[in-house]
């Protein structure tokens, strides 16, 4: 690698003395390289075009060469001839590697192979690579090396830059399904002085001015919950929440959700609201209703079916949901550790994590949990075991959760004092007050939900690794080496 380096950097000093600065400044005005090959029609013979990207091909003979040029689009074969560029500007050809970003300006036409090629009428040096390219970029797939290395990813891997630019809009796509139903997007603290809205292990920072211990935020709930007290009746959050937990396909302790709150509706508005968002994004970001995750097809046509937790529990599971001894044998069966000694519904979630939720394949609504798993939610008025809640399920993971909220101040600070006597070693202890006294001030009734967009996109990309979909993972890290590289080679 050494050797390639040293050669390069040769270059470098060559085109230096040429006069011309190897890292050039502004290039706009430029056409996507996909789009002038997707609409050339004979028409445009001789038209001329202005392009810049990366060299991944380099094809020299003698006083002619080809090369591929690619940008975030995709790839436009450039002609570099001696007669129609001079020779102070094929000398900078000679110079160039792959890897190598420049600019281009000439005139489009087809080759005698029928393929469009920008005939460059003059060449600007941008961004010269001193580092080549692995010898096999266009064969990196080891997922650990292009997660820690996402700019070799995007550059070796075309789909890793298409599902990138899908995640964009994806995004941007539920921005306007929600403001176009009258939401309106705000912003909240990502530093909290207490963590609410979820039971979680939360990172702990210090802000020296102010002397006092913030936590980043696990849930931005209970601050969306102010503005509702506050009177803004429809808002959301595409947050970024942080959770001080382990590392998986499917968790990340670092990640993104969406967060909506209606006033004056409830958990069943909520559901039409996340099935016509899913459904709507996958017919604009895939063209269809129907994915493939590994070897499993699902099926994401609406309406999806309703399921109410015990029923689950009770067909994937056979075991009575209300049933406290039957509960802790069954998860002392699947394995589960001191089944005996903890609390029935502690069994009851380890007993769905195990025996129900990989079964939940094609999207369903899992409804009426027990009411103490939702201390935020609405007890239901025909049981008050169970709450007003549901979560989506599909492949196997949970997708999204939402509440008929609790706005009775009473109650919410009753359970509240509950939950802090049921928390897990390393959850913070403390009621948020100022919460409790902004309801006491009256929450309007309403439906509020969380959509994990990370698993969104496993869902729409058909990934099963959040490594996949962010393109920044969070990773162990990397064993040290001598600098070579010769991993990615």
């Amino acid at each position: 690698m050494s050797k390639l380096v040293d050669d390069r950097m040769a270059k470098l000093q060559r085109i230096r003395e040429m006069g011309i600065d190897p890292y050039g400044g502004v290039y706009t005005d430029t056409a996507p390289a996909a789009q002038l090959v997707n609409s050339y029609t004979d028409e445009q013979e001789g038209a001329a075009a202005r392009v810049a990207g990366r060299l991944m091909a380099i094809r020299g003979h003698g006083k002619s060469t080809f090369a591929d040029l690619h940008d975030w689009t995709g790839k436009l074969q450039v002609h570099f001839g001696l007669n129609r560029v001079g020779e102070a500007q094929y000398e900078l050809v000679r110079q160039l590697d792959l890897g190598d970003i420049v600019g281009v300006d000439g005139r489009l036409a087809k080759t005698r192979t029928g393929e469009v090629t920008l005939f460059a009428e003059t060449v600007t040096l941008l961004a010269k690579a001193v580092r080549p390219l692995p010898e096999k970029y266009h064969g990196l797939r080891d997922i650990e090396t292009r997660s820690r290395h996402r700019s070799l990813d995007l550059i070796a891997n075309p789909q890793s830059m298409q599902q990138a630019l899908k995640r964009s809009q994806v995004v941007s796509g539920i921005r306007r399904l929600l403001t176009d139903r009258g939401f309106f997007e705000v912003e909240t603290p990502m530093m909290q002085p207490i963590p609410g809205g979820a039971v979680a292990r939360p990172f702990i920072t210090h802000h020296n001015a102010l002397d006092i211990d913030l936590y980043l935020r696990i849930s931005p709930e209970l601050y969306l919950k102010r503005l509702l007290c506050g009177g803004m009746e429809r808002v959301f959050e595409i947050n970024r929440n942080f959770r001080n937990e382990g590392v998986s396909n499917k968790h990340n302790p670092e990640f993104t959700m969406l967060e909506v709150y209606q006033a004056y509706a409830d958990y069943s508005v909520m559901m039409q609201l996340v099935e016509d968002m899913v459904t709507q994004l996958a017919r604009d970001v895939t063209g269809k209703l129907t994915v493939q995750l590994g070897e499993q097809p699902i099926d994401l046509s609406p309406p999806w079916p309703r399921l109410r937790f015990a029923d689950a529990l009770q067909q994937y599971a056979e075991v009575d949901l209300f049933d406290a001894e039957a509960v802790r044998d069954k998860a002392r069966s699947l394995g589960v550790e001191d089944a005996q000694s903890l609390p029935p519904m502690a069994c009851v979630d380890e007993i769905f994590k195990l025996a129900v939720e990989p079964q939940l394949i094609n999207p369903v609504f899992l409804t009426h949990h027990p009411a103490e798993m939702a201390p935020l939610c609405r007890r239901s008025a025909d049981d008050p075991r169970v709450s007003e809640r549901f979560e989506v399920f599909v492949a196997g993971f949970e997708l999204a959760n939402a509440y008929t909220e609790l706005n009775d101040p009473v109650v919410q600070r009753r359970e509240f004092e509950e939950q802090l006597g049921r928390r897990d070693e390393g959850t913070i202890g403390r009621i948020d007050e100022d919460f409790l006294l902004a309801l006491e001030q009256g929450m309007p009734p309403a439906g509020g939900m969380g959509v994990g967009i990370d698993r969104l996109l496993m869902l729409l990309l058909e990934k099963t690794s959040l490594r996949d979909v962010i393109l920044f993972p969070l990773m162990r890290p990397e064993a040290p080496h001598d600098g070579d590289d010769e991993q990615l080679a």
